[in-house]
Order: C-alpha cells, then sequence, then structure tokens
C-alpha cells in the first residue's frame, strides 16, 4: 500500500511540473521577457519623426554612414497605423548605397528610450559578437565594416527575440554596387527599388511566431536623387504607380524583408530577360516567368514592357498577393 501510494505521489509531482513548465514555456513564447516592459507600457509610446539617415563619402573608397533606431508611426493601410520599430523612421529603412571595395563607418544611434537595439548587414564578413551588439537608450556606436561583395543585401535589428524587432518593422537594405557594373547597363532605361515585407497583428509575438500576417506588402525606396520612398503600405503603389514608357527595358532591384514568407516575384505581361540573384552579376539567369525570393533574400531583374497599358508586379503566392503584395507599372 504505502508503494501504491509513493508511486501516486510521484506520477502527482510529474504532472504538476509538465504543467508548470508548459505555462511557463507558452508563456516565453508569446511575451519575450525582456520585451515585456515595453509591451506593457502603451502610454510611454511616443512616435518620433523620421530622421534622415547621413552619408558622407570621406575618400574614393571610405564612406560614413549615420542611423537612428527609433519608434515611429506607420501607416500600412487606409485604416490601420502601425507603432513600428524602425531605422530612421521608416518601415522598411532608408535604401544604403556603397561601391564594392568601401570601407564603412556606420553609426548607429538609439532613440528609443526602452529597449537596445542593433544592425546586422548581411553584405559584410565580420564577427557578430562584436560587429553586430546591442546598442542601448540614448547611446551610439560606430561599426566599421569592408564591403567587398557586390549585390543587394538585407539588414535588420539582430537584438533579441529577432524575430520581434524584425516583426515590428527593423529592416532594409543595403547596395553594394559592383565594380565592373551589370552586364545589361547599356540597355537598362529606368530602375526602381521594391522590397516586401509583413506586418503582424501589433507588436504581437504570437502572431509573428505562427507566420500568419495581417498585411504583405510593397514599398520603394529612393535610388536616385529625386527619387521617392515609401514605407510598407499596401495601396501608396497601386494609387501611386512606377512610370515607363513602351519599349523600355525596366531594371528592378527587389528584396524581400520577410520576416517569414517567401516571395514568388512575377511580373504580369512580360518575361523576366535577365535575373541576376541577391544582386551579384555572377550570379545571371535568363528568360525567367517568376522567381523564388527567400526571406532576407534579394534580385536584380530585368524586363521589357512592349506596348502601353498597367503592368502588375506580385508576388505570385496568392494568398500574400490578396494581402497587399502587389504594384502597378503605367506604361504610356
Amino acid at each position: 500500500m504505502k508503494k501504491l501510494i509513493l508511486i501516486i505521489g510521484v506520477i502527482v509531482l510529474i504532472i504538476i511540473g509538465c504543467v508548470v513548465w508548459t505555462s511557463h514555456n507558452a508563456a516565453n513564447h508569446s511575451n519575450p521577457p525582456d520585451q515585456k516592459e515595453h509591451m506593457s507600457q502603451e502610454d510611454k509610446w511616443k512616435s518620433q519623426p523620421p530622421t534622415p539617415v547621413k552619408v558622407k563619402r570621406v575618400s574614393p573608397h571610405e564612406i560614413n554612414i549615420g542611423m537612428t533606431a527609433q519608434e515611429t508611426n506607420i501607416r500600412i493601410s487606409k485604416t490601420a497605423t502601425y507603432k513600428a520599430w524602425t531605422f530612421n523612421g521608416q518601415a522598411p529603412g532608408p535604401l544604403l548605397v556603397v561601391n564594392q571595395g568601401d570601407l564603412i563607418h556606420l553609426t548607429l544611434t538609439n532613440r528609443d528610450k526602452m529597449m537596445p537595439h542593433s544592425i546586422d548587414l548581411h553584405a559584410v564578413q565580420a564577427a557578430p559578437s562584436t560587429s553586430f551588439t546591442d546598442v542601448n537608450p540614448g547611446e551610439s556606436k560606430t561599426f566599421t565594416y569592408h564591403a567587398d561583395h557586390p549585390g543587394l543585401f538585407m539588414y535588420h535589428c539582430a537584438t533579441q527575440p529577432m524575430l520581434q524587432h524584425m516583426g515590428n518593422g527593423m529592416y532594409g537594405v543595403i547596395l553594394v554596387k559592383p565594380t565592373g557594373g551589370y552586364p545589361t547597363d547599356s540597355i537598362v532605361d529606368r530602375s526602381y527599388v521594391l522590397l516586401q515585407n509583413e506586418w503582424y497583428k501589433e507588436n504581437d509575438y504570437a502572431s509573428m511566431l505562427n507566420g500568419n500576417p495581417e498585411e504583405v506588402v510593397f514599398s520603394t525606396k529612393a535610388l536616385y536623387k529625386g527619387d521617392r520612398h515609401t514605407n510598407g503600405d499596401d495601396f501608396t503603389l497601386k494609387e501611386q504607380p512606377f512610370k515607363a514608357k513602351a519599349g523600355e527595358r525596366i531594371r528592378l532591384y527587389f528584396a524581400n524583408m520577410g520576416p517569414n514568407h517567401f516571395s514568388a516575384l512575377h511580373i504580369v505581361g512580360t518575361v523576366i530577360e535577365d535575373a541576376y540573384i541577391d544582386g551579384n552579376p555572377s550570379n545571371h539567369l535568363k528568360g525567367l516567368q517568376t522567381v523564388a525570393v527567400p526571406p532576407s533574400g534579394s534580385v536584380v531583374v530585368e524586363f521589357l514592357v512592349k506596348k502601353p497599358g498597367r503592368y502588375t508586379i506580385l508576388s505570385h503566392q496568392m494568398s500574400d498577393a490578396e494581402k497587399g503584395a502587389s504594384a502597378y507599372i503605367d506604361v504610356k
């Protein structure tokens, strides 16, 4: 009898332990402990106006870049504004452009009063433990990198939990222009930048973990002086389409910020003549209908718009297109 009671007692203790561990584990996933304070203090939120990125070339092969981490309200649809965690008050963040072989001095200033942020540049080879470290609220840090590889690369906040920082808007792209250019440079008539990103239920970590976004959206960034930049929303690039003329060859610098979904880049009414995977001239493909672009991946595509009319750019993962991942080109 005593042995039976002892066995029952052990079983009860095991069950209690499992319940406690499961509850603790679930709580940790839905509300990451190091972000709880920020999540619970809505009254401390103050939208900060966008801050222009500072770029200064100090020598032919050396460039200084100044960026901010900050909280900014981003309009993501006609009816919704998101309290985003951003770089420089944009989501996605500003386009950075450097040359292959540049030495980059990047200063990140954290204007967020509640938590640390960081920046991870996919374009560089560096030790993350020293080169992608957190910047505490109110502080600035300068990091130095070499941009040896050409292409279109993602950057993002790498502060843990990384998914939450990225899911709230902390990502962007850096273009490392190839030393010899692209083999098709001479036949391109005009170029645009197009980015895809996902918006989840606001600051809902469980939603981000489940990978079920409420919006999947496009944005454009200024490649040349005078170009526009937009935030990721589901309406601007439909209401204000890209422009082209019949017979022109268009180059599109496309990157997928994710953080979770693949993109299936497709341009309705044409064929992709040339594609450079990750924006590297060595990764050259021809004659494609659709290009699969993973989260944090990119591609530079070129295509002809032979006849006047409206052309649609979309992710052919149709559920995402229906959630906003499409834009127009108006051709005259």
